[in-house]
């Protein structure tokens, strides 16, 4: 359902990721069991990370989540595909330093 939504071939080198992990995958669920019920979870290993959230409405009015309002993210922790500094990068290999300004 996630990893489909990756070119082909690169959908396969992550399942075969994920499958080489799947001792140290865990999974998590917070929330409701009915047909109506917000939840959220989570699937975590070395190599991929799926968050499922309903939130809350931030321009809408419900204070609760709904179901309707649903946020996901898929990411490599293992890949450093957040929380990369790109322009630190980007002066490292083009100017010779870290320094950002």
């Amino acid at each position: 359902m996630y990893l489909d939504r990756s070119p082909r071939a690169q959908a396969e080198r992550t399942l075969a990721l994920v499958r080489e992990h799947l001792d140290e995958t865990q999974f998590a669920w917070r929330g409701g069991h009915g047909d109506e019920s917000a939840f959220y979870y989570r699937i975590h290993s070395p190599v991929l990370l799926i968050e499922y959230d309903n939130h809350p409405g931030i321009f809408l009015t419900n204070p609760e989540p709904a179901r309707f309002h649903v946020h996901t993210i898929v990411r490599a922790p293992n890949g450093n595909d957040y929380g990369r500094d790109l322009l630190a990068q980007h002066y490292r290999l083009h100017h010779g330093s870290n320094e950002t300004g």
